[in-house]
């Protein structure tokens, strides 16, 4: 599987985005071909190398024109004017294109990321909100470009690093505002996206930026099991006193087969709770998302006995996880970790059987394959015909005998 990181060591932007990927070896003609079909004029797109701190990569910006085709200016406040449109409008002009429909969605999808955060912002409806970090034909670019090299290089898989962001304030259309800008702060919202503050007294990471990763990154943090085929560097237009770049790195993912994730394991310790309790916490924790949840027999303080709830979940889970076991039982308190595990490929299929059809779980490494039926199937079928459940098992079994 081809699989991309994105190393944010100094932030991460739209633009920053978009040349990383292109320094990966994109072919710029047949990207410039694939952008065209998105109807919209009154810009250029200089696509050039720079080198920085020693350290060659590539640089995009977006050249605005008026009716003279003479340059507009690429500051905020020019941008703003040059263009304005809500979301609805940007919408319609990405399905109306040519673009491939995956290249449309995960365009889309990116926009109304940056969209809600900006609308809880200002306090604005999503439909009526009119600002530039949506509306500006460079944000367009820069998103709607990256969907298309994404598209172009095959990737699989995103993975990203923590974010660094600066500290202090910038000026925007809006006035002076603190780093992290607050639409930032509303997608860091609920997320548990590792973020460290770098001394670098600027804006890092931009709500374009973290927009594009939340939508495209399947988690953040250290760099997975992967062959290295090449590396790009998009950089940065502010001097940050160090190298400001965006480094992307794409290979293809070793031991595909034994594939290798990472799980939020949520733990506390109850020993003044009914077993009723503990059984109906365990059922608002599977229901809420967890993939498993359990209880450990343990001896505690004063040798009273007791039981360790573990909760084993993904991350985008954790806090409404937390928040039931806060509820539902009597504890105070939850120690919360990540951890890595190593899971077969799984892949779910129907298999007929003369009383109805069950699905069975197949699980793969290599050329090893197991198969599971699904108990709730096997469950109602048992049920119906009053045959034993095992014996449903065993005939399952034996019709998915030729998937192994």
């Amino acid at each position: 599987m081809k699989v991309l990181y994105v190393d944010c060591f100094s932030g991460v932007s739209g633009d920053m985005m978009l040349g990383a990927l292109i320094d990966l070896g994109i072919n710029v003609d047949e990207f410039q071909k694939e952008l065209q079909k998105l109807k919209i004029s009154g810009y250029e797109l200089i696509i050039g190398t720079t080198l920085k701190s020693g350290i060659k990569g590539t640089d995009v910006d977006v050249v605005l024109f008026d009716g003279d085709r003479n340059p507009a200016g690429n500051n905020e406040k020019d941008i703003h004017q040059h263009e304005s449109r809500n979301l609805k409008n940007i919408e319609e002009l990405i399905d109306m294109s040519d673009l491939k429909t995956s290249v449309k969605n995960l365009s889309k999808k990116i926009f109304r990321e940056i969209a809600n955060a900006e609308a809880k912002v200002h306090g604005e409806k999503l439909e009526e909100i009119h600002f530039h970090e949506v509306g500006a034909v460079d944000s367009i670019i820069d998103i709607v470009g990256t969907s298309i090299c994404l598209d172009m290089l095959g990737v699989g898989r995103t993975y990203s690093s923590a974010l660094h962001d600066g500290y202090g304030f910038i000026e925007c259309q809006h006035g002076i505002i603190p780093v992290p800008v607050p639409a930032v702060m509303e997608m860091l919202k609920n997320t548990n996206i590792p973020v460290i503050s770098e001394n670098v007294n600027t804006e890092l990471v931009t709500p374009t930026g973290l927009a594009i990763l939340k939508s495209i990154s399947i988690s953040f943090g250290k760099m997975p099991l992967m062959s290295i085929e090449n590396i790009g560097y998009g950089m940065g237009k502010r001097d940050t006193g160090r190298l400001n770049a965006l480094r992307v790195v794409i290979g293809e993912m070793m031991e595909e087969d034994k594939l290798l994730d990472e799980v939020l394991i949520l733990e506390t310790n109850i020993d003044d709770s009914t077993p009723e309790t503990i059984s109906y916490a365990l059922e608002r924790l599977f229901e809420a998302g967890a993939l498993d949840a359990f209880t450990t027999p343990v001896f505690m303080k004063k040798n009273r006995p007791g039981n360790l709830i573990t909760v084993i979940s993904t991350r985008e889970h954790e806090h409404k996880l937390v928040d039931i076991l806060f509820k539902e039982t009597s504890t105070i308190g939850v120690r919360s970790r990540y951890q890595e595990r190593h899971i077969m490929n799984r892949e779910t299929i129907s298999v007929k059987t003369k009383h109805g059809e069950v699905r069975v779980k197949i699980s793969s490494v290599g050329n090893f394959k197991k198969l599971s039926p699904e108990y709730e199937d096997c469950r109602y079928i048992a049920k119906k015909t009053g045959m034993p459940l095992n014996e449903i098992y065993r005939m399952v079994e034996e019709n998915s005998k030729k998937f192994l």
